[in-house]
This record gives C-alpha cells, sequence and structure tokens, in this order.
C-alpha cells in the first residue's frame, strides 16, 4: 500500500491484476441467493443427450495454430470465486458442457466448441447443417465428431444461414466443398437480404467495430476466474478466419415451405429482430422449432457493445408473439446457441418470458423517456418485472438492462439528450484537461479517487479518474488506480460483455494495447462484396483533407460482369454510379473483378497490372492514382481507454 494514503489502491508500480476486494466479495456473496433460486432444469437441459466429445483436446488449423482448447474453461467446473459474479459464473457453467448431443430422433448438436451452435438434421440421403460455427477447421472437427459417432457417412446435402451474423456462417467451408454447392450437389439456404447484410456490417465500419469486439468479447483476456468467463452468448469465438459461399435459395415470407432431402421445413420471417436478416423455422414431421437467435436463454442485446445499428425490440417481441401461434404444436425448441427445451408447455412458457422481456426492454424505456428521463438515468434504471427477474433465460448475461434501456432510447431518440449544455461538449482530453483543472489539478482528483475506492465507490473512480487519464496518460498512478476500479466492476458483472470490456480496459491501461484482432472481414467477405459496396468502402478510406480541391473522372469497364461505373471525385468525395457513362473521362480502365481485388488486396499499381496485361488504360491514368493513393488503412489498436 502507499504509506502516504493508507486506503489507497498499490502504488503506481504494482500494474499486476488483483483479487477481489471486500466490497466486490460482499456484492457478489449477495448474488448466490438469487442464483440459488434459479431453475436447477437447466443442468438437466444442458447435459441432456450427450454422446460424444472430441477426444484430442486441441482443433488446430493447416498451419498448426491453435483454433480451439476444449479444456480452456475447465475452471468453470469449480465454486464461482470472489471474482465473478456467481449468477454469470453459473451461466458459462451451463454453456461449457461440450460435444455432440442428441436433441431427438434425427437432430443432433454441437455445443460449447464455439461461441455458437451447429445443429445437423438427418435427411433420406444426406445430413441438413443448420449453421456453421464461425471457423472452417472448428466445423470440421464438430461434423468428424458427429459422423464417427454416428457411424454415418452421408454427405452434407443442405447448409442453412439462420442469420447474417459470422458466428453462424463463418465455417462453412469445413462442412461442404464450394465446386459441389456450384454443381447443385448442396443448397445453401438463407433468409432475404442474407448477403447484403452479412457482408455490410463488416465492412463499414468493421474497422471500429473489430477493436471494440475486443472488448466485448475479450479476445485479449486469459481464461481464468480472473479473467474471460465467456461471452454469456456462448463460449468464445474459434480462432481462424472465418469464410463465406453465398446461398444458392433465399426465403422471403413466413410461410414459405421447403422440403430437402425428404425433410419439410416451414419457414417464418424475423428480420430486423436479432439480426436484419433472420428467420425462424419448424420441422411438422418431427415437431422440431429452430427458434435461430430470436429466442435465446438469455436477454440479448438491443444495442450490442461492440458497435451496431441499435435493434428493434417491439418488433422482436411481435416475432416471438408469432412464433407461439404458428407452431403450437412444438414438442422440442432448440437455437443457434445455447441447449433445447423440451415439452410444449415449458416451450410456451420459454417463448412467452422471451417475448415479454423484449417488449418490457420497449416499453419500459419509452415510458421513462416520455416522463422526461434522459438516456444516462435510464442507464441507473434497476426494476424488472419479478418473473423475469427470477428467470435465468431472461437476466442480463449478454444484453443488459442497463445498455438496452439506453439502447431503446437511442433507436427512437438517438444520442442527444434534448440539453442544450450537451449539445456540443468539448472533446473528452480537452474535457479531461478543464475537469482536472477545476478540481485542483491531478493530485487532488486521485484523492478523491483513492477515498471512493476505499469506499466501493468504483463506478465514481471510473468516471472521475478517466479525466486525469485522459488528460495525461503518462500519469501512472492514475492508470493503475482507473484499472484497479474497471477490474472490480469486472469481477461484478453479471453481463459477460461487461465483465470483458471492464476487464479488457484493465488490462490495455496496465500494458497498452495487445496484438490480437477480431477480424470483421475476410477473402470470401471481399469477394462476395458488391462493386457498389466495394467503392463505398473506398470512398470511407479516403483521406478527405488530401483530397481537397482534387477532382477525377473515372470510367471503369468490368468485362467478366458486363458492367460500366463511373467514379467522381469532387469535394474530397468519391461517388459510384453504375451505369453511368462519362461524356469526357480523365481515363477508362477496362478490367475484371480479380484485377480490381489485386489492387486493393495485393497493393498490386495500376501500372504494374496494365504491364501484365491485366488491364487496358486509355486516357491519362494519373487520375486514377490521385484516388487511389489517398486511400489510407485504418489503425486496428487504435486507443480507447487512453487518448
Amino acid at each position: 500500500m502507499n504509506p502516504h494514503h493508507p486506503h489507497a489502491t498499490p502504488n503506481a508500480a504494482d500494474m499486476a491484476p488483483k483479487p477481489a476486494t471486500p466490497t466486490t466479495v460482499k456484492a457478489n456473496q449477495a448474488m448466490r441467493e438469487a442464483v440459488a433460486a434459479l431453475d436447477q432444469q437447466d443442468f438437466e437441459d444442458a447435459t441432456r443427450g450427450k454422446l460424444a466429445e472430441l477426444s484430442d483436446p486441441l482443433v488446430k488449423a493447416a498451419d498448426g495454430h491453435i483454433v480451439w482448447d476444449t479444456h480452456a474453461f475447465d475452471f468453470l467446473m469449480s465454486e464461482a470465486p470472489d471474482t465473478a459474479n456467481p449468477s454469470l459464473w453459473r451461466n458459462q457453467q451451463l454453456q461449457h458442457a461440450q460435444g455432440l448431443f442428441k436433441v431427438i430422433d434425427g437432430i443432433y448438436q454441437i455445443r460449447g466448441y464455439d461461441i455458437a451452435n451447429m445443429t445437423l438434421v438427418e435427411g433420406d440421403t444426406g445430413w441438413i447443417v443448420i449453421d456453421t460455427l464461425t471457423t472452417a477447421p472448428m466445423a470440421r472437427a464438430g461434423l468428424k465428431l458427429a459422423m464417427d459417432t454416428l457411424k454415418s457417412s452421408k454427405p452434407v446435402v443442405a447448409v442453412i444461414y439462420t442469420h447474417s451474423h459470422v458466428d453462424h456462417f463463418g465455417g462453412v467451408r469445413g462442412v461442404v466443398d464450394e465446386a459441389d454447392v456450384h454443381a447443385g450437389k448442396v443448397k445453401i439456404i438463407a433468409p432475404d437480404e442474407f448477403m447484403e447484410h452479412a457482408i455490410a456490417e463488416n465492412v463499414l465500419a468493421g474497422n471500429v467495430m473489430s477493436r471494440r469486439a475486443q472488448y466485448m468479447y475479450g479476445a485479449e483476456l486469459p481464461a481464468s476466474a480472473q479473467g474471460a468467463l465467456g461471452t454469456g452468448l456462448g463460449m468464445q469465438l474459434s480462432a481462424d478466419v472465418p469464410g463465406l459461399i453465398a446461398p444458392t435459395h433465399i426465403i422471403r415470407k413466413t410461410g414459405e415451405e421447403l422440403t430437402i432431402d425428404g425433410v419439410r421445413i416451414q419457414f417464418q420471417m424475423a428480420m430486423g429482430s436479432e439480426a436484419p436478416s433472420e428467420f425462424m423455422f419448424y420441422f411438422p414431421d418431427k415437431k422440431a422449432l429452430c427458434l435461430s437467435e430470436v429466442a435465446t436463454r438469455l436477454m440479448h442485446n438491443i444495442y450490442t457493445l461492440r458497435g451496431a445499428q441499435a435493434r428493434d425490440a417491439l418488433r422482436w417481441s411481435k416475432y416471438i408473439n408469432e412464433t407461439m401461434d404458428l407452431f403450437p404444436d412444438a414438442e422440442v425448441a432448440f437455437g443457434s446457441h445455447h441447449w433445447p427445451t423440451w415439452g410444449k408447455d415449458r416451450i410456451r412458457a420459454f417463448l412467452a418470458n422471451q417475448r415479454d422481456t423484449y417488449r418490457f426492454l420497449h416499453d419500459r424505456a419509452l415510458h421513462l423517456a416520455n416522463h422526461g428521463l434522459v438516456m444516462d438515468e435510464l442507464g441507473s434504471e434497476t426494476f424488472v418485472p419479478k418473473a423475469l427477474a427470477a428467470d435465468s433465460r431472461s437476466r442480463g448475461y449478454y444484453g443488459s438492462l442497463s445498455h438496452n434501456l439506453r439502447g431503446v432510447y437511442n433507436f427512437y431518440l438517438g444520442y442527444y439528450d434534448g440539453n442544450p449544455a450537451t449539445l456540443h461538449p468539448l472533446p473528452p482530453v480537452e474535457r479531461a484537461k478543464r475537469y482536472v483543472a477545476a478540481m485542483g489539478g491531478e493530485e487532488a482528483v486521485l484523492a478523491v479517487g483513492r477515498k471512493a475506492f476505499a469506499e466501493g465507490d468504483y463506478r465514481w473512480v471510473a468516471e472521475l479518474v478517466n479525466h486525469v487519464v485522459f488528460a495525461n496518460p503518462d500519469n501512472a498512478e492514475a492508470r493503475a488506480l482507473q484499472a484497479d476500479a474497471l477490474e472490480q466492476l469486472g469481477y461484478q458483472a453479471e453481463s459477460a460483455p461487461w465483465r470483458n470490456n471492464y476487464l479488457v480496459g484493465a488490462l490495455e491501461l496496465r500494458k497498452g494495447p495487445q496484438a490480437s484482432v477480431i477480424a470483421s472481414s475476410s477473402p470470401d467477405t471481399v469477394r462476395a462484396m458488391t462493386n457498389e459496396l466495394l467503392f463505398d468502402y473506398i470512398a470511407i478510406r479516403l483521406d478527405h483533407t488530401r483530397t481537397d480541391g482534387l477532382k477525377a473522372a473515372v470510367q471503369m469497364v468490368f468485362t467478366d460482369l458486363n458492367e460500366t461505373w463511373a467514379l467522381e471525385l469532387s469535394n474530397s468525395v468519391l461517388n459510384n454510379t453504375k451505369g453511368r457513362v462519362l461524356q469526357n473521362p480523365d481515363v477508362t480502365i477496362t478490367l475484371t473483378r480479380p484485377a480490381l481485388f489485386a489492387m486493393l488486396l495485393q497493393g498490386k499499381k495500376l501500372s504494374e497490372l496494365a504491364q501484365a496485361g491485366m488491364v487496358t488504360v486509355e486516357g491519362n491514368p494519373q487520375s486514377f492514382d490521385a484516388v487511389m493513393t489517398n486511400v489510407v488503412d485504418f489503425p486496428p489498436l487504435f486507443n480507447i481507454v487512453t487518448p
């Protein structure tokens, strides 16, 4: 302890992780009674039907790197430690059940080996795969486990992507060969607008979302009682580059029915619920309902901490309400995450509480907003209906009441709270410097922070000391105190993303940004982008200060697509227009999509490609160079907890 401050945190040189403080121990102990009252049926259901698990503890990619360690989270099998919220610990214990599970005859799931599940449905001649985990090596290992255990040599004849998030399609190349898809041997079914949303979400804001995802998923944290417990929604993302194969069949409306390899499937659209492109579906002959990620065993995100468009909570609740009427005969319900629910009455009760969870978030946020409460006030609300609070399937292990109420507010009203004093705030560093000066300097602020830490007021410490860190990021004592406060908040968090955000913040305050990066795109993603999206992405990457005053008129002719595009640079923005023929272009470039990718992905210059015969250039190529030489790369590890 610092001898000058008997109640202070360890001195500035002590940047090591700390144990739980008495305040945190007390807070977590207070949760144990509520946890003990949660339904113990969950433990039976999470392990029901287990057939096998991977014999090799490590799943590796072709280059030898570890994609998955089956023992990484074995520490969860002990009692909840003081450094973890017992409710979150319980949730992650349940998710740690890993292996191949039988749902009912003909339906099996791979669970516990990624953030999501992979489901296998047996057809007359082959297998239908529902979702494919995040990466090909993990999906390949899961499929092999299933085929070996079930003694099956049947091929995969269809893949169903339930929705447009990468953990549900990224492993597709591990279960099917793209050549078989093109040959018509394998169908890939997806909801309307799947490709548009699967690609766009990971491109235009991809860099910043990837950086924030490091915090949300705890990518930098060790799996341990003082580190990552998982994600709330599952364990963690398997570690490889995700892939993508485009769908061959699109479902566009509720009520559509397909028969795939003798298996009847009835679809319900759920667009704009948990994902912008999503559906649920029912196997009437098996009385089995796939809920995708619309209904899960927790409170999901209306607003996700990695950053994304806020979701429509009202629409979400109405889809679940519709599901109850469309498929009342379901005897088992399973999803893209977690474990199934068996029995008509239990399914209906589960769906009713899930429906009410999203309806409550929606109605409560707007009720309070219409009383004049602003977004930050909503973030401190605590009221939850008693029956929902007592249902683990409605607790905030992934989403949270705090950020979801604010997400609904933002969905309707945006970031501005209506108070002119907040209309044009100072930027963070300038604001921090002025606050610190007004409070009497850095040492004075830290004295208040140390006192608050000793009293267990960690939220206040985090807000207060953040000003010192941003005013002077070289103040090691401030960074240490801020890290210690964030760490205790993480230990207390019931939401896994909150825990991960707090603990990654503490880690980076102590050690700086780490090297791990969660990829927002892959070669498959780039190849799947439309030309319009590619050109929009180039426009975002332009350094607008360097292109100010420049003009360019570029005609691009794609011989492989039979498309003509006009790229027009003016006022520092690059407009793209399909089909526009420029009257007097500065340059006309005739090329193929692979040639464009060579420039974007491999750094090839236009002159190199022209010399190689991959492009034809008519006019002044410097006009095109004026655009491409001002395209910049985004820094993948920009600062978050420091300026």
